[in-house]
């Protein structure tokens, strides 16, 4: 369990390991030993016309991706790039280093499509290292389609925005990195807690890992795709949000030679 959980989300986990409590003695219980936390005030918005988003059909359908920023006590920075699976809510990989280029993405995506399977689109903000050439290239060569949210609106990108928060909360705010490699060691543990030990509410209160499990006995993942290079592509592996500004040609909209 995490300190940084609140009464609701203990109660599940108690009644997961099989502790029987109503929810008012534990929310009575929460509050006497002050574990109370403080709410966020949230700033007022502008109304606006919302568009629904495609939801994912599958696991492996969707990966969202993105980068958080956090420093170690000797005040050097580093990033950790964040890999999700929007279907099952999945976290699949942390990647934390000093420098995290287009070619150290690649990489990490092609260890996970060998690990899991190829996905069929990956979403993620307007960075150079998304849309840098060698990200293109890769997408190209595997099949997968890239998908762009609008400059200025992360809401596009919303779960891997809310898992970003998640991390950030329950783990680099909570934590003291001596090392990179301390980093890596603790936000690892964290990765592994969330998918096995956190129940999510959009999930019916099961836990990424069990949810993933439970889909593939029921037989609704589909079929893996090998990380080899596509035989067809609709016109290229760049594309943007359903509502989006217009893009310059990218490198995979080209004609290719041989």
């Amino acid at each position: 369990m995490h300190h940084r959980w609140g009464s609701p989300m203990l109660h599940r986990v108690l009644q997961r390991e099989g502790v029987e409590a109503n929810h008012k003695r534990i929310e009575r219980l929460y509050r006497e030993e002050g574990l109370s936390l403080r709410r966020r005030r949230r700033r007022k918005r502008l109304s606006h016309l919302r568009v629904a988003r495609e939801q994912p059909p599958a696991i492996n359908h969707t990966w969202a991706v993105d980068f958080v920023h956090d420093g170690l006590n000797d005040g050097r920075r580093f990033r950790a790039l964040t890999v999700i699976d929007e279907f099952s809510r999945e976290c699949l990989a942390i990647e934390v280093g000093t420098s995290l280029t287009g070619e150290r993405v690649t990489r990490v995506l092609q260890r996970l499509c060998e690990l899991r399977a190829v996905p069929t689109v990956i979403r993620s903000d307007n960075g150079p290292e998304f849309r840098g050439q060698v990200m293109d290239e890769w997408a190209y060569g595997c099949g997968v389609r890239l998908q762009f949210i609008e400059p200025g609106k992360p809401i596009q990108n919303a779960f891997i925005e809310s898992f970003n928060s998640r991390l950030r909360d329950e783990c680099l705010n909570e934590q003291a990195f001596l090392s990179l490699d301390d980093a890596r060691r603790k936000i690892e543990q964290w990765r592994n807690q969330y998918n096995r030990e956190r129940p999510h509410s959009s999930l019916g209160y099961l836990t990424p890992e069990e949810f993933s499990a439970s889909q593939k006995e029921a037989g609704g993942e589909p079929a893996s795709r090998s990380a080899r290079p596509a035989q067809t592509m609709p016109s290229g592996a760049l594309h943007c949000a359903a509502v989006s500004v217009e893009e310059p040609e990218s490198l995979s909209s080209q004609p290719r030679i041989g």
